[in-house]
């Protein structure tokens, strides 16, 4: 599948992944800076922003989208970033194609598989009619309905588009995300990656738990975690300053990235 990504700046390759009902505009400002140092690409994933549709839908199909994108642009020695579900597009993607990564970078997710955590978020989605439903404020309305959290109904805000002068509709391919979403949810076939990896969780969030490093360190030897404050799930977003630090030293480390 041919990937819609944005591309700016020039030096070494820097892929994004965004994550679940996230789009590449999530990751602008993000890129923005990186694209000072690295030629960067903001991908949207299938089934999400620009990219086409499909019925079909799981990691597997996700990393091979990628390499899709990889090979048609010829990048490679690449810097790989992805958060959430993107994070997990981006592990499976360096254990298959190690050879064409420098250095993955996993925000704020581990190599396992969670609980149904989206069955809310899908339902208050699904209760916005299209067909009675015309403008941004009245899906605001919608979604307040069944999500109490305001940043949370505006990140997925960020997907209404305009079909037609007078019809809405998600960017993301609702119909297809909710058939497969305990797929997306599962963990995948993993196998040992020596990528030298790093690994960023907000503190706010429990993504990561503790007891997760275990894991991690068994599937990424050559990884470390750090932990960014006052950030939750978002944590570029919550806290931009504590995230950019941590990715710069990272990124300006040679070698492994240590314990």
């Amino acid at each position: 599948m041919k990937l819609f990504f944005k591309k700016m700046g020039s030096g070494p390759p820097f892929v994004i992944l965004h994550g679940l009902f996230g789009i590449s505009d999530n990751w602008h400002t993000v890129g923005k800076k990186l694209s000072e140092k690295y030629s960067v690409f903001l991908v949207d994933q299938r089934n999400h922003g620009q990219s086409p549709h499909s019925n079909e839908w799981d990691y597997k199909l996700m990393a091979e989208d990628l390499h899709e994108l990889f090979i048609d642009n010829q990048i490679e020695n690449a810097v790989l970033m992805g958060h959430s579900m993107g994070g997990k597009t981006a592990m499976l993607f360096a254990m298959t194609y190690p050879e064409l990564l420098k250095k993955l970078v996993v925000v704020d997710i581990a190599p396992k598989t969670y609980p149904p955590q989206h069955d809310k978020i899908i339902a208050a989605l699904k209760a916005v009619n299209f067909n009675i439903t015309h403008s941004r404020k009245a899906a605001e309305e919608i979604l307040a309905g069944n999500i109490q959290e305001p940043a949370i109904r505006q990140f997925l805000l960020k997907n209404l588009e305009w079909e037609k002068p007078d019809q809405l509709r998600w960017k993301f391919n609702l119909d297809a995300i909710s058939r497969n979403i305990e797929t997306i949810d599962r963990s995948f076939d993993i196998k040992v990656c020596e990528i030298p990896t790093f690994f960023i969780r907000g503190a706010l969030s429990q993504y990561i738990t503790d007891s997760d490093r275990e894991t991690i360190k068994e599937y990424f030897p050559k990884s470390s975690l750090i932990t960014v404050p006052d950030a939750g799930h978002w944590v570029h977003a919550d806290n931009p300053a504590g995230f950019f630090r941590c990715a710069e030293e990272y990124l300006t480390c040679s070698g492994n990235p240590g314990t």
